[in-house]
């Protein structure tokens, strides 16, 4: 890693396909260091996919050193049980990057897609497109997986440095933006 750079680290949970991307942000520049997948579907104990999970997500941040993790949060579905699943592939690896110190965050799929096409509907393959001409790649990937977290990763490194985030300290809520800025409160 270069002196001025940072690593993010998206996450796409899964329980039977995990995705995992990894970008290097070195001044205004994103580069694409890896993107893969993991397959804890592969075995037949839920506890040891989540054990999987979790190992996984540590190695990664051990070996690449990211300062940032940032992963798709849940959506809801119809399936109460894939739901289930879905969560505790996400709180495992939500707990790996917090055991190395990492701050989370989240991101909503219409988020994601939105952040990288311009579109909260845009298809799987519209995110990917517009991942390899923002990367400079080619190869599609075997699994959306892998992009889709590399897209959670973009997401996270254009949302901080968006205009708007940049235009001023975060707020909680009307009282706390008031609280910030009393000249905004008209009587």
């Amino acid at each position: 890693m270069k002196k001025n750079s940072k690593i993010i680290l998206g996450i796409d949970p899964g329980t039977v396909v995990m995705g995992y991307g990894l970008i290097e942000i070195s001044g205004s520049t994103i580069k694409l260091i890896e993107m893969n997948i993991l397959k804890p579907g592969k075995l037949d104990d839920p506890y040891k996919k989540l054990e999987l999970i979790y190992n996984t997500v540590s190695d990664l941040i051990s070996q690449f050193k990211p300062a940032v993790f940032a992963i798709e949060a849940p959506f809801f579905g119809k399936n109460v049980q894939s739901m289930l699943k879905l969560g505790r592939a996400q709180g495992v690896a939500i707990a790996a990057a917090m055991r190395h110190g990492l701050e989370v965050t989240e991101y909503a799929p219409k988020k994601i897609k939105q952040s990288i096409t311009g579109n909260g509907n845009a298809s799987k393959e519209q995110v990917l497109k517009m991942l390899q001409r923002l990367l400079n790649f080619k190869d599609d990937p075997a699994y959306f997986d892998a992009s889709d977290a590399l897209a959670v990763a973009v997401c996270h490194y254009f949302q901080e440095n968006s205009v708007l985030s940049k235009s001023g300290s975060k707020v909680n809520g009307w009282e706390d933006f008031l609280k910030k800025n009393p000249s905004r409160l008209k009587k």
